[in-house]
């Protein structure tokens, strides 16, 4: 998956707009964010739920990952994009949004 691949999925969510933060974009629905692009747009972050990170990680360890610190722990989750399945990180962002 490419990092404009990332953004096309994550803007065809309804009312999802990209604005940035840090120096790189984001993705929210009415004002939060759901996901990230790096800075480098080599990565992506979707904010899921604990659970369903940990279900990401065991069946894609090559794509997936916590998040550093307390963020990884809530369910941010990063994604290698050259690593990722483009169905299984859309099915992401989607639970994510």
């Amino acid at each position: 998956m490419t990092a404009n691949e990332f953004r096309r999925v994550a803007l065809s969510f309804p009312e999802t707009e990209e604005e940035a933060h840090m120096g790189h974009p984001d993705f929210r629905v009415k004002g939060k964010i759901f996901a990230t692009l790096g800075p480098d747009e080599d990565w992506g972050m979707v904010k899921l739920t604990p659970e369903l990170q940990a279900d990401l990680i065991r069946d894609e360890p090559n794509a997936f990952k916590p998040a550093s610190g307390a963020w990884g722990q809530r369910g941010c989750t990063i994604v290698t994009l050259n690593a990722a399945n483009k169905l299984i990180v859309r099915q992401a962002l989607l639970a994510a949004w």
